[in-house]
């Protein structure tokens, strides 16, 4: 693995990465941080999981002036939930360069505090195309000083009908600039933006990070109207701790999130209709193993990197052979054995072809019928997640969330879960059995002095 030290990067970015536990560069960033650093203009084609957040991330923070208050990068993605992460790794990889700021502008959340922040300025926006344009045009946002433009997952934005609102944007943007562009796919659509708004750029491929050959994928055929009962089964057949299950629309999202409920799962959906504080919570829930079952959208999910998913069940294909390895990737992470489970039906034999074609291999094939569904072994979460009403901004720190629960309320530590702490508010995993105990030191206790208010999240 090569060294993020053998590159010419500010000491206070090598050092940071390296107290961040990075050992080595992945591929993308092999490829495209020495023409980065270097001020060319780069298109990449990589997936999510790729290392291309950090990559871009190390590039503009190299190049930020931390003293010139001023707009410096932009970063437009295509979701709000890629937005925020996005942001985080920005702030986190480079949390040693003082006073830094970076801002999200996304759509779904209110209008009033992104004008109290852009009042105040900042150094990086990270957000989405729509809401950029919406400051943009009414006068709050000035981009005449960024020197660093990017695109993240551009095809993902052209998908949802973008193109006019990056456009807007990217006129804004001086164009004396580095662009980089970074997209999952390359059709012709993104080769025409690249040739409008880049200058002599370096395109770099790397293929799939999943490797999807330890990802045991079984295909089911079921008829349209069993796929409920037919996704009941196999959770209940193969029991994962923690699956993700893919719908082609949100209106099969909602219609499977009701049906699982009722049957007595623990699920949660995520789609494009969730204002943006429940699409927060829903992934914070997930990811802390306080709901089992995940229903999401392709859409919805992208940038979605949640670690230790049991299973992904796709219940319906997507059309798309890519995208169907792009989920199913999202088992099977680092050294873990995957599990993908697909429903067919007869109208979607094309799409499973497609998809050996991809693959370049047989898919296996199983009898639905053989699979039946066990009310006893639904599997249940083992933590309650709890939201404190304090975070960063209140100088909450996770010790400080450890320390109320180990020390104050005498919870065992292996209780306790995935802490999250952002800027308004924090998160913690408590097992079901201490979640009382937890909520009464919250709510009567302190933490930095000073009273919290605290809730179960359901």
């Amino acid at each position: 693995m090569t060294q993020f030290s053998t590159l010419p990067l500010k000491p206070e970015l090598i050092s940071n990465l390296e107290t961040l536990g990075f050992e080595g560069m992945t591929e993308i960033q092999q490829q495209s941080l020495p023409k980065i650093l270097a001020g060319k203009d780069v298109v990449a084609k990589a997936k999510t999981g790729s290392g291309k957040t950090v990559a871009f991330a190390l590039g503009l923070l190299n190049r930020l002036d931390v003293e010139r208050f001023r707009i410096q990068a932009l970063v437009m993605c295509p979701t709000r939930e890629l937005a925020e992460q996005v942001a985080e790794e920005i702030r986190r990889v480079g949390r040693m360069i003082e006073n830094m700021k970076v801002l999200t502008l996304c759509g779904g959340t209110p209008m009033g505090p992104q004008i109290g922040s852009l009042s105040h300025g900042a150094h990086i926006i990270v957000g989405t195309p729509g809401r950029i344009m919406d400051h943009l045009f009414r006068q709050r946002l000035n981009l005449k000083e960024v020197n660093t433009l990017v695109l993240d997952e551009a095809d993902r934005m052209l998908d949802m009908g973008f193109e006019d609102e990056m456009e807007a944007v990217i006129k804004a943007v001086p164009t004396d600039r580095q662009t980089l562009l970074f997209s999952a796919t390359y059709p012709d659509q993104i080769k025409q933006i690249s040739l409008k708004v880049q200058r002599n750029p370096i395109e770099i491929t790397v293929e799939s990070t999943h490797d999807t050959a330890k990802i045991k994928q079984i295909f089911f055929e079921v008829d349209d109207v069993h796929r409920i009962k037919a996704t009941a089964a196999l959770l209940t057949e193969f029991q994962p701790e923690s699956a993700i299950i893919f719908c082609n629309t949100k209106i099969a999202c909602n219609e499977l999130l009701e049906a699982l409920h009722e049957m007595g799962f623990s699920v949660a959906a995520l789609h494009g209709d969730l204002e943006q504080k429940d699409r927060n919570q829903v992934l914070v829930r997930f990811e802390s193993k306080s709901v089992s079952v995940l229903i999401a959208t392709d859409v919805a999910s992208r940038g979605l990197d949640v670690k230790g998913v049991g299973a992904v069940i796709n219940y319906q294909i997507t059309p798309d052979p890519e995208v169907h390895i792009h989920r199913i990737g999202r088992t099977g992470r680092a050294d873990a054995e995957g599990l993908a489970l697909t429903l067919c039906a007869a109208n979607e034999i094309a799409r499973a072809n497609a998809i050996e074609d991809y693959q370049q291999r047989k898919v296996e094939w199983k009898a639905i019928q053989a699979i039946r569904f066990h009310a006893n072994r639904i599997v249940q979460p083992e933590f309650q997640t709890i939201c404190i009403d304090g975070g960063k901004k209140a100088k909450l720190r996770p010790g400080d969330i450890l320390g109320a629960l180990t020390k104050d309320a005498d919870v065992p530590s292996e209780d306790i879960g995935k802490i999250k702490v952002i800027a308004t508010h924090s998160y913690v995993a408590v097992k079901i059995r201490s979640v009382k105990r937890s909520l009464k030191q919250f709510n009567e206790g302190k933490m930095k002095g000073r009273k919290f208010k605290a809730r179960k999240l359901t």
